[in-house]
């Protein structure tokens, strides 16, 4: 996963996958998800990304299943 912010433009670009994209849906006004040939999600687009997604911080945690 690739997480990118730019800053200029108030956009989060979340990258799932290298995969080829075949298809981008519109979820919201500011929210868009690329979808693979396959129906996986491969990225995303937050515009608007520190009001829409709350983005001011961020942090990651994987979870062990033995935890």
């Amino acid at each position: 996963m690739k997480i990118q912010y730019f800053q200029d433009t108030d956009t989060a670009l979340i990258e799932f996958s290298k995969n080829v994209v075949s298809e981008n849906r519109e979820v919201s006004e500011n929210i868009y998800v690329d979808i693979g040939s396959k129906g996986n999600l491969v990225s995303m687009t937050i515009e608007h990304a520190k009001y829409t997604g709350a983005l001011k911080s961020f942090s990651y945690e994987e979870i062990d299943k033995t935890a």
